[in-house]
């Protein structure tokens, strides 16, 4: 019997500064987050970050947290039930990090007497943070746990045709009306040497001006070369000017040096130089969550107005959008057809 499995980032179990705590340490002690020997990251991690973030972070959660629960979460839950409607196999849910383990999320599956999984990443591009840590959570938990079931799971869908068609119609809709002089198209940063170590031809990777637009197996795991693959499909789905939109990269950690341009720096930017109406999408998310409803919705349109800026419109992530629902759907019901998949 096959099953569909979501995994998403996860969440505190409340915006209370304990839960930040727990949940921060798991997700800061997780070594393709905070790539340094685990020495370090734990000085780093417990001597220092989880002694004086978490109160800063949980008041940043009470501002975005709603009545259900957490957006990520209750959003997720919402796409979840969606595609359940639409497919007629078993599809759960699991978060990489908090409560909602992937642990939990195959048992559910397995009890119901599921023992071929579909894993779906809920990620468009692939980074070591998100993708691969889910994937390689995945395979310890099913050979600890669950050694009879077999897994396979959705490869970034960065570049595929309908993804690019369904996020080009979610901006054109949130945006329809909208007077904008700059469409900002901002990513989650990662360091650059996640860069390099996902690089699998080990030379290609230089995050210079070239080597994300010249062709290499490198790409399938580069994430900055994912990143502006998007927003360069989109910019040409919606026949975007060019220097009316760009590209770059938020939520930066440590001093190492982090993909660029930074997301703040270029809206401070951007009103500095007479930008007066913006907009900004968060195309590294599907659900929103803290990084594009405070971070973003919040923080950006601060320094935007502190900077001259008048009008600042987000564009909300595809969430549960139909067609994005559709589109989920249409990729299980696929899978779901195979007379054989590929663990």
């Amino acid at each position: 019997m096959k099953g569909v499995l979501l995994v998403n980032l996860g969440s505190p179990d409340s915006p209370e500064p304990k839960d930040v705590k727990k949940y921060l340490g798991e997700f800061l002690m997780d070594e393709r987050v905070i790539d340094v020997p685990l020495w370090a990251r734990t000085l780093l991690v417990k001597g220092i970050i989880l002694n004086t973030r978490p109160k800063a972070s949980a008041a940043a959660y009470q501002k975005i947290w709603w009545e259900e629960g957490s957006p990520l979460i209750v959003i997720s839950e919402r796409l979840q039930d969606a595609i359940q409607k639409q497919t007629n196999v078993p599809v759960g849910l699991a978060m990489r990090y908090g409560s909602l383990t992937i642990k939990k999320g195959l048992q559910e599956l397995v009890d119901k007497g599921v023992d071929e999984v579909f894993l779906i990443p809920l990620y468009p591009q692939f980074a070591m943070a998100t993708t691969e840590t889910i994937l390689v959570l995945a395979e310890e938990v099913r050979k600890a746990h669950f050694p009879k079931l077999t897994i396979s799971d959705l490869p970034a869908f960065y570049n595929n045709t309908d993804y690019i068609d369904v996020l080009s119609n979610s901006i054109s809709k949130h945006l329809n009306g909208q007077d904008y002089e700059h469409l900002l198209f901002s990513y989650h940063g990662v360091p650059e040497r996640h860069i390099r170590k996902s690089d699998v031809t080990k030379s290609h990777c230089k995050i210079d001006g070239s080597c994300c637009a010249t062709p290499s197996p490198a790409h399938q795991f580069c994430y900055r070369h994912q990143c502006l693959e998007v927003t360069r499909l989109i910019a040409e789905k919606l026949n975007l000017k060019e220097g009316t939109y760009s590209t770059s990269f938020q939520s930066r950690l440590g001093f190492d040096p982090w993909l660029q341009p930074y997301t703040d720096r270029t809206i401070e930017r951007l009103g500095k130089e007479g930008i007066k109406k913006m907009a900004i999408v968060t195309p590294a998310f599907v659900s929103d969550c803290l990084e594009t409803l405070e971070e973003i919705a919040m923080e950006g349109e601060e320094i935007f107005h502190e900077m001259g800026g008048k009008e600042f419109t987000t564009v909300p992530c595809l969430n549960d959008d139909q067609e994005f629902v559709d589109l989920l759907s249409k990729w299980i019901n696929a899978w779901v057809s195979l007379e054989t998949t590929t663990a």
